[in-house]
């Protein structure tokens, strides 16, 4: 029935606008750097004396329809120059454009400076994009260049923490957020518990964050979308670049398989600082490192069918004393095929693999622990471009996932014990997606869609049975929350459907231009995530377990709406963004006191089903040109959760009331700064002032047994102190790389310049003289200065 009613839909619109088409012709292809023929995405396709125009997509495609005659073009891109082209269409036409970075020259065409302009009537809100050379100017710690920490500089996104994994988004938890890498799905998205992230910055050429207004391809996270993808590789010339840190290195090789039609990319990190361990009698048995390879194979079978291969792999490994291995990471593998059925049809299909796996070795008692999460993902996208006003989106696809919550090994080889294995869990998360663009008049845009997904928890495995239904009880004399015992249980084979759902998730977004340079714009979106990570920590950690829902486990249902104002100041040299958002959450979940999450084979006997709300102001000024450039953010919001009572006798968590909820920061401030003083030195700045995070302390003590016990007070009713820090950096880059192959720079940072000794954490212990209980602070970071050698050839 589904399937009819969007064949219908399809066969209206394709009346609707086939008088569109008459006296018009189709100016399609790709736009490529000139140096690597890397195709680019996002790039600007304009054609002033009729105010029509289009981007490239994700593979560096674009098409647009205007009439016959004789037109001039403008081709922008941030850190490109602008080309303008004259092109006579008297038919349809496949023009494919090479633009270069600024500094270059081109020759039979017009070259004009690039603005960072924001698209103002593009109905796109809510969204970020950060180029990886804006990325690579900012300091950062031990100088190590990192994507995930230059997103925490723009408004609405905040960090768990100094050292926390994750991100933040518009009062969301770190598990809310989907993080993509070739469309595959990364788990933990972080090196060394959060000191680093997943992403070699030397890999990546497209970096877009969703906070809002998310198209409708996209679903399974309540909060926003990440999405990243590698470079193809250099299909003119062999090149490797790289860089030598003081902790770790990298090093990128790629080039042609066949010229100008098939590359590879590969690269990889490794990280030695452990090395240095090994001086210390002490430490010599113990050491912490990571290390990742990104690959890619990239071939253009003929101007309609290109072929990609890319893949992940990433592990962190923590020994203590040869009694204690740590191992986790993220592995990931996709195929892809992208396929131009006509001017105006391109598709793309991909089959994924995505595996997230933590390994714990515990010698000293005997035992090593497995755990992690698989899934494999078919998905076939199809970009539909009718007219210059009408683009359409359409697609499907299938995950399936397997679920290790843990699995119990014992080490001794004569143990004579076997593995205990906690269910092993599966679901199948299928889902169909209409997304449409539409110029309504010169001043109004639309972009609408619909997601319509569906969620199948499947055995093999056994599930719990009580008494209501309800697995955790409240003892209403004691005012606590205990764990229910199972009155009955079941077990569905292998594939057996446990518990489904479905979801209809629609998006809507609007501007309004008000002249050339401003606009209004307003969206609307709403995010099923089936996927809930168990953990009661703030951030992320590499031993937290992700569970599919099911009978007891709900999904998170998230409603977004957000109203902006955007406007470019003196043409595009400045820009302004000010955007509002208001955010519910359904069914987020809430822990009763004591809960523990680690080999729980009965997790929802410790759960319930809250809701969260967040809300906030976000302003956003940029400088987009000149040899100083960058940006100031601020955010002013609240995020909250709520878990009330189920009966009038039970009283919920924070008696029923509304709490702030461990993302909450009231303010945000960040200020990110560029200058290029000449071709030899430039120079880089970031300043961050958040709000401390809410905590919960002790309100008072009491003694029992000789020993001094806190008790606590309300959730999160605390806070942690501000939270800020200044970074500066340096750039030296030796003239004498005009004339040569091999081009260097020398990077120097200081991370906390005035030596802030932020809190990561308090916790309380008792005072051995005193008896009394103490707060404790701990700081990760002081001053940190660092010195990175990068190179390229």
């Amino acid at each position: 029935m589904i399937t009819k009613k969007i064949g219908l839909f399809l066969i209206i619109i394709l009346t609707a606008f086939t008088s569109f088409s008459q006296e018009k012709f189709t100016l399609s292809g790709t736009i490529k750097d000139s140096k690597n023929n890397e195709t680019l995405i996002g790039v600007n396709i304009y054609i002033p004396a009729l105010k029509i125009g289009t981007t490239t997509n994700e593979y560096g495609f674009y098409s647009l329809t205007v009439p016959r005659g004789e037109h001039q073009i403008e081709i922008s891109y941030v850190g490109y120059q602008t080309v303008q082209q004259t092109i006579i269409l008297n038919q349809n036409t496949k023009s494919n454009f090479s633009i270069s970075e600024s500094g270059q020259e081109l020759q039979e065409v017009i070259i004009t400076d690039n603005k960072g302009k924001i698209n103002i009537k593009s109905p796109e809100m809510s969204v970020n994009k950060l180029s990886i050379s804006t990325i690579k100017k900012m300091p950062v710690v031990l100088g190590e260049v990192d994507v995930l920490k230059s997103i925490l500089l723009l408004p609405g996104v905040t960090n768990a923490g100094e050292g926390a994994s994750g991100f933040n988004v518009r009062g969301g938890g770190a598990d809310q957020n989907l993080i993509l890498l070739d469309e595959a799905t990364i788990f933990n998205s972080s090196h060394v518990f959060g000191f680093f992230s997943v992403f070699n910055p030397d890999a990546i050429k497209d970096l877009k964050l969703y906070k809002g207004g998310i198209p409708a391809r996209f679903g399974g996270r309540a909060s926003s979308v990440l999405d990243i993808y590698q470079k193809d590789g250099n299909s003119k010339d062999f090149h490797v670049n790289g860089g030598i840190g003081l902790i770790s290195s990298r090093l990128l090789l790629e080039g042609p398989i066949v010229k100008d039609k098939g590359s590879f990319l590969i690269g990889g990190r490794a990280s030695y600082a452990h090395l240095f361990l090994k001086f210390s009698e002490e430490n010599k048995d113990n050491s912490a490192y990571f290390y990742d390879l990104n690959t890619k194979l990239s071939y253009k079978l003929n101007d309609s069918n290109s072929l990609y291969l890319s893949g992940y792999f990433g592990r962190d490994v923590f020994n203590l004393n040869k009694s204690f291995t740590n191992i986790y990471g993220n592995s990931t593998l996709n195929l892809r095929w992208n396929h131009l059925y006509s001017d105006k049809l391109f598709s793309n299909l991909s089959l994924i693999y995505s595996d997230y796996y933590y390994g714990l070795d515990l010698d000293y008692v005997g035992f090593k622990w497995d755990s992690g999460i698989k899934n494999y993902n078919l998905k076939y996208d199809f970009k539909h471009y009718f007219s210059d006003k009408f683009k359409l989106n359409y697609g499907l696809n299938g995950i399936y996932y397997d679920f290790n919550p843990g699995t119990i090994k014992p080490t001794g080889t004569d143990s004579g014990i076997n593995p205990d294995q906690l269910d092993r869990k599966y679901a199948f998360e299928p889902s169909i997606y209409l997304d449409a663009e539409n110029q309504i008049s010169k001043k109004i845009t639309l972009a609408y869609g619909l997601r319509y997904s569906l969620f199948y928890r499947l055995g093999a495995s056994t599930v719990n049975y009580y008494d209501n239904n309800n697995p955790v009880i409240f003892d209403s004399d004691m005012q606590i929350y205990e764990k229910g015992t199972p009155t009955s249980t079941q077990y569905f084979g292998k594939n057996k459907v446990i518990k489904n759902y479905n979801n209809f998730e629609p998006r809507f977004s609007v501007s309004y231009q008000l002249n050339d340079n401003q606009s209004v714009k307003a969206s609307y979106n709403r995010m099923a995530q089936y996927l809930q990570l168990i953990s009661n920590t703030s951030s992320p950690t590499p031993l937290d377990v992700w569970m599919p829902s099911d009978t007891y486990i709900k999904p998170q249902i998230a409603d977004q709406i957000a109203l902006g104002y955007f406007r470019n100041i003196k043409e595009g040299a400045y820009s302004l963004e000010a955007e509002t958002f208001y955010k519910t959450i359904q069914n987020r979940l809430d822990y009763i006191d004591g809960a523990n999450l680690i080999a729980n084979n009965a997790i929802e006997q410790v759960i319930l089903n809250g809701k969260m709300r967040a809300y906030g102001l976000e302003i956003m000024l940029k400088k987009n040109t000149g040899k100083f450039n960058g940006w100031i953010s601020y955010t002013l919001s609240k995020s909250e959760q709520q878990t009330p009572g189920r009966t009038p006798e039970e009283t919920g968590i924070n008696n029923g009331q509304w709490y702030s909820s461990a993302y909450d920061k009231t303010h945000n401030l960040a200020v990110t700064s560029a200058y290029n003083l000449n071709e030899k030195w430039s120079f880089g700045a970031n300043f961050v002032l958040q709000s401390g995070q809410p905590v919960t302390y002790p309100n008072g003590q009491y003694e029992y047994l000789g020993i001094t016990v806190p008790s606590y007070g309300l959730r999160n009713e605390n806070r942690l102190s501000a939270y800020h820090h200044l970074d500066i950096s340096a750039t030296l880059t030796p003239r004498k790389n005009k004339d040569r192959k091999w081009k260097a720079e020398w990077v120097f940072s200081i991370y906390n310049l005035y030596n802030r000794s932020n809190a990561a954490s308090i916790n309380f212990r008792q005072n051995s003289d005193t008896g009394l209980n103490e707060a404790v602070r701990l700081s990760i970071f002081g001053i940190v200065p660092a010195v990175s050698y990068n190179f390229k050839f």
